[in-house]
């Protein structure tokens, strides 16, 4: 049986700054396929897993880039629409000296905001065990309510619904308050996976009464994480956590999304349907195995530059694993 992990969302270009003026700006740019979705469906790929990934893409040479690097990683495409009503979107990323990046978007206009119902294959969940989606394919109307509608068609299948936040807040325009659209997704999502400061922005009334909010949904494990501080998981009935890796950080681009693609590639290898990440949690050992292999992929990815290229093996993982016990 097929056990699919399909990602839902945008993908985009992010153009790396390299080499300094005068004044500190970056000299040129170098492009690399990037976009949290994408990278997430990129890194199960890599891992060895089965991944799609649902969204559009302009009509330039920015999507015709996109989709080459996806295919080329092995990601499944039939659920790839191009548009000519939008060019794809573009972000310009700075690196400090410690690796952390920022985010200059173009977007919108963009692409991946004109995905609609009707794009969407009937085929599309067919052997699909985990959907995932964030939140920037909520910052305005239509394209949100697509991707509650996606959540709903994974919900009649019986998949395993992840959502990353991965708060973008310059996406959002200034009427558009993102606490009020991402709590409707966190509570039809079984897997939940937060950065620190997110869970921070997330918690208005404390982070007591923010998991007691959560747990009145479908989710069932939340995983924070928190750059090179331990990670933290939660359940309903459970918590704890676990040590970050020790790395020199080269590039923070896509590190979120390498952990959470090394999350569901493993999730995805349960039988079941949501009630199996329950079991998962109660088999501490095996809960514990899983989220170290998440965080060794993002570790992986922050040790190197891009996104889609930063993405490691499974061998390499696991390598990384022994190496670092």
């Amino acid at each position: 049986m097929e056990r699919a992990v399909l990602c839902f969302g945008e993908a985009l270009i992010d153009f790396h700054g390299e080499g300094r003026d005068e004044n500190g700006f970056a000299r040129h740019f170098v492009p690399f396929a990037g976009g949290a979705p994408a990278n997430v469906a990129v890194a199960v790929a890599r891992l060895g897993g089965t991944a799609r990934f649902a969204g559009m893409l302009g009509a330039d040479r920015f999507g015709d880039f996109l989709l080459a690097h996806l295919r080329d990683a092995g990601v499944g495409t039939d659920d790839v629409v191009r548009t000519a009503e939008a060019n794809t979107a573009l972000a310009f990323v700075s690196l400090d000296a410690a690796g952390e990046r920022s985010f200059s978007f173009y977007r919108p206009p963009a692409a991946d905001l004109l995905f609609r119902r009707q794009h969407l294959r009937r085929q599309a969940f067919e052997g699909v065990r985990v959907l995932h989606v964030c939140s920037n394919s909520l910052t305005e109307p239509e394209i949100a309510e697509v991707t509650l509608e996606v959540i709903q068609r994974a919900h009649r299948g019986r998949a395993r619904v992840s959502f990353d936040l991965n708060l973008r807040p310059a996406l959002w325009s200034a009427g558009r308050d993102p606490l009020d659209h991402v709590w409707p997704v966190l509570h039809q999502a079984d897997v939940v996976k937060l950065s620190a400061e997110e869970l921070a922005w997330l918690a208005v009334d404390g982070e007591e009464a923010t998991l007691d909010r959560l747990w009145r949904g479908r989710t069932r494990l939340l995983v924070v994480t928190d750059g090179p501080h331990a990670m933290r998981w939660f359940h309903p009935d459970a918590e704890g956590e676990l040590p970050a890796y020790a790395i020199d950080t080269v590039d923070s681009t896509g590190a979120g999304d390498a952990f959470v693609g090394g999350l569901l590639c493993r999730l995805a290898e349960l039988d079941g349907g949501p009630e199996a990440i329950d079991q998962l949690v109660g088999k501490r050992p095996n809960l514990h195995e899983v989220l170290r292999y998440s965080a060794a992929c993002g570790a992986l990815c922050a040790s190197r530059r891009g996104s889609f290229t930063a993405m490691p093996t499974d061998a390499e993982t696991r390598a990384f694993m022994e190496a670092h016990a």
